[in-house]
């Protein structure tokens, strides 16, 4: 496997993200990277993102999280952000996603009680990795994500976007990040994300991520994401969807899991208004204050 790493001064001026990275290895001979904020004996809250950002995504989110007395912890997955970053697709798979993010999670951190919020691909992982060693979540968060099985079909916006990563001779991240967003992101927040790719060469996992998402029911991710929901129907951890109300990629799966888990009965589950995909960038104070209202009253 051919690593690189993107330089650090690629990151020497972040907008409202001063956190010092930290680093453990994960196997492979891969360093994944991630920050903390909020006290080192807070109840964990592992913010997990998704295509094609890192953790930069959760700053706002990691500041209502620390203000409540939280342990907020996001790491960047591996190929993003200042994490390391295979560079041959085929070295991008689901099931090494989730085997990085867990061996970070519970292996390097020894996280136990944590509660885990994903978006995006964040979500695709962190249910993956909660579903799999429940005994060590206390919650779950679902934002703008999913556990896809490939029996129900993928929107078609999700189809183009596939489309367009796969075969964009040069992957603009920055716009890809801007047009999940109701908000005009600022010049300096739209390098923070270019900042991970110093060229097309370090792109293999944003470039991958879309082709990994279970879209037929013999995908090779399918029966680990079968496996997952019978878990979490069943799981008596308290299970928050707070999805935003301008999202046309994952949109149609809230009702589901509202509908579908056991841990979402007798919650209010928050739609978080004015947001799109992204919805840390464009409503990230009003997520973390729903995040923490969900934690430190469950």
């Amino acid at each position: 496997m051919r690593i690189l790493r993107t330089p650090d001064d690629r990151f020497a001026h972040l907008p409202g993200f001063p956190y010092e990275p930290r680093y453990a290895e994960v196997g492979d001979g891969l360093r994944m990277a991630y920050v903390e904020a909020g006290p080192a004996g807070g109840e964990p809250v592992v913010l997990l993102h998704g295509e094609p950002s890192w953790s930069f995504l959760y700053r706002h989110v990691m500041a209502e999280l620390a203000a409540a007395g939280l342990r907020a912890i996001a790491p960047d997955l591996i190929g993003f952000g200042r994490s390391d970053k295979p560079a041959d697709p085929a070295d991008h798979t689901y099931a090494r996603h989730v085997e990085w993010t867990r061996a970070l999670l519970l292996d390097a951190l020894g996280l136990n009680g944590m509660t885990v919020v994903g978006q995006d691909w964040g979500g695709l992982i962190g249910l993956r990795v909660a579903a799999e060693h429940p005994g060590r979540v206390a919650r779950i968060v679902a934002a703008n994500t999913g556990l896809p099985t490939g029996d129900i079909p993928m929107p078609e916006v999700w189809h183009r976007f596939r489309n367009a990563v796969l075969k964009a001779p040069v992957l603009d991240i920055a716009r890809l990040v801007q047009a999940g967003c109701r908000s005009e992101l600022p010049e300096e927040v739209r390098a923070a994300y270019d900042a991970p790719f110093p060229d097309e060469s370090y792109k293999a996992g944003p470039r991958a991520m879309p082709g990994l998402v279970p879209i037929a029911p013999d995908d090779p991710a399918t029966p680990a994401n079968r496996a997952a929901w019978q878990v979490l129907t069943t799981l008596d951890r308290p299970f928050l969807v707070a999805f935003s109300d301008g999202d046309p990629i994952t949109g149609g799966m809230a009702p589901i899991l509202r509908e579908s888990l056991r841990g979402t009965a007798g919650l209010r589950h928050p739609v978080i208004k004015g947001a799109g995909h992204f919805l840390q960038e464009d409503a990230g104070p009003e997520l973390g204050r729903q995040i923490a209202l969900f934690v430190t009253s469950t």
